[in-house]
């Protein structure tokens, strides 16, 4: 600017000085994006590998790997072998309707020889199972839109009408 220009109103000589040093942004908000991101990469957002968890019963060895954290929307896969340590004249697996609760399963695999609900789970009957005979199921599914949080459940591993373990699971979800 010219000695003989003036500034315009509101402006002042030192607004038009060269700076050599100027802060664009708020500390704070680099630092909050910087914890978020860092724990997004240490995967508690989800995004990690389902924790595998070993339960031994009088009756069996189950092995489960269902996912504890997911992202909404998300698609996932669950895993559980059980291992008959007796002959197991009827396995069943039950699936609480509340663990299931806005979760789409895509696909069972083995299909199940019977599908039924009742005493507010799903039943799923699979037959005998000898002493040393392992199967292994494996559930594909989505976390539907309206869930939010989270869903509880128990996994209920049965001959026929005898329970030999309820294992509690836990999902949470977040957005």
């Amino acid at each position: 600017m010219n000695a003989h220009q003036v500034p315009p109103q509101g402006i002042e000589l030192s607004h038009m000085e060269p700076v050599i040093w100027h802060r664009f942004v708020n500390p704070a908000a680099v630092l909050a994006i910087a914890v978020f991101l860092g724990l997004a990469l240490a995967g508690i957002f989800g995004g990690q590998p389902h924790p595998t968890h070993v339960i031994e019963t009088p009756s069996a060895t189950i092995t489960l790997q269902f996912p504890e954290t997911l992202r909404n929307g998300e698609f996932f896969e669950m895993r559980a072998s059980i291992t008959a340590k007796r002959p197991i004249q009827d396995l069943g697996i039950g699936i609480s309707h509340s663990y299931w609760r806005d979760l789409t399963i895509n696909t069972m695999l083995p299909a199940p020889l019977e599908e039924k609900s009742e005493q507010g789970r799903y039943m799923l009957t699979y037959g005998p199972l000898k002493a040393g005979e392992t199967l292994t199921l494996k559930f594909d599914g989505q976390i539907n839109p309206p869930l939010f949080a989270g869903t509880r459940g128990q996994l209920f591993v049965m001959d026929s009408d005898d329970q030999l373990a309820a294992i509690p699971l836990n999902l949470r979800v977040f957005p």
